[in-house]
């Protein structure tokens, strides 16, 4: 059979790891893959070429994604669907791997539907907010740069008695900020999903003031639903004039860069049992890492809700940076 590989949406680190296994593994006798450049772009466009062994040489420490990704509003049109698999068909390709988040996930359906093409979805994003999985792809690395970052924060706002507020990136999902503002002692943590108590956090930084302690850090998750480091530095400051205050935005940085241990082996465990899963003849489900293992699991149940907040983190995130 023919294999496919793509990667959709936003970026996230051990995508190469993750294209690596599945190309290798696809080089059983009788099978071969072909890589697809830009995501679901590359199938409208037919930008879609034979993968071999010399083609992930070297990938499998390299951030971001050697088959590149993008986002593609025209792939929501039946007519530039319907020239996707007409392409595919050029090529002999039966079975597609998926790399990203729901909404990669949702066009792979509308394929095994309408076209009967065979998918297994791999999760890549390091937001970790597809239900079904404990660990996304990506999502171990995104949280180490962003502890990085803030640990060297630290050290300034020490210096100076300052007051930081860090955004990180999860416009819709609590988890990166959760796990950092835990992993570095965070005074507080504000995330969407919960409505923030000012007062707890007013309160925090009233103690810390009394005890002489200024210099502080707080992790805010990105997204009009926190409204961002900026406006809680704005509430902060009306109330806190005393107060350095310091608003560092991460940003991009957080999707780039060399993957992680942890993301190098997730990636090469998923991206093999994608590939043996479509040899087999299985559709229709994705890669998960659920208890130490990795597994398959219904792709219809993957992008239908997003993870609530840890209410226990939260409030452990507050005792422990008290």
């Amino acid at each position: 059979m023919r294999i496919g590989i793509l990667t959709s949406g936003g970026d996230s680190p051990g995508m190469n790891a993750c294209i690596r296994a599945v190309v290798k593994t696809a080089l059983a006798p009788g099978t071969s893959c072909f890589g697809i450049r830009s995501g679901f772009q590359g199938l409208i466009l037919n930008d879609i070429h034979p993968l071999g062994r010399d083609d992930v040489r070297y990938i499998l420490h390299r951030g971001g994604t050697m088959l590149y990704s993008a986002r593609c509003p025209d792939f929501m049109l039946p007519e530039k669907r319907q020239l996707a698999y007409q392409n595919l068909a050029k090529h002999g390709i039966t079975g597609l791997v998926v790399i990203g988040g729901d909404g990669s996930f949702a066009g792979a359906q509308a394929m095994e539907k309408e076209a009967g093409i065979g998918v297994i979805g791999i999760p890549g994003t390091i937001d970790n907010d597809i239900v079904g999985t404990e660990m996304c792809l990506g999502f171990d690395t995104a949280c180490q740069t962003a502890v990085d970052a803030i640990d060297k924060i630290r050290d300034t706002a020490t210096s100076h008695h300052r007051l930081f507020l860090v955004e990180v990136m999860g416009r819709h999902s609590p988890a990166i900020a959760l796990r950092c503002a835990l992993a570095t002692g965070a005074l507080g943590v504000l995330v969407p999903g919960t409505h923030y108590d000012m007062a707890q956090l007013f309160a925090a930084l009233s103690a810390a003031k009394a005890r002489k302690k200024l210099s502080n850090i707080v992790v805010v998750a990105e997204g009009e639903e926190t409204g961002g480091a900026a406006l809680l530095a704005h509430h902060i400051g009306r109330h806190f004039p005393e107060y350095e205050l310091r608003v560092a935005v991460l940003g991009h940085i957080q999707r780039g860069g060399s993957p992680s241990v942890t993301d190098r082996e997730l990636g090469a465990r998923m991206g093999a049992l994608a590939a043996e899963a479509l040899m087999d003849g299985k559709s229709g489900h994705m890669t998960a890492y659920v208890r130490g293992q990795v597994c398959l699991v219904p792709l219809d149940t993957a992008h239908t809700s997003k993870p609530a907040p840890n209410q226990d983190w939260i409030d452990l995130i507050a005792k422990l940076g008290a």
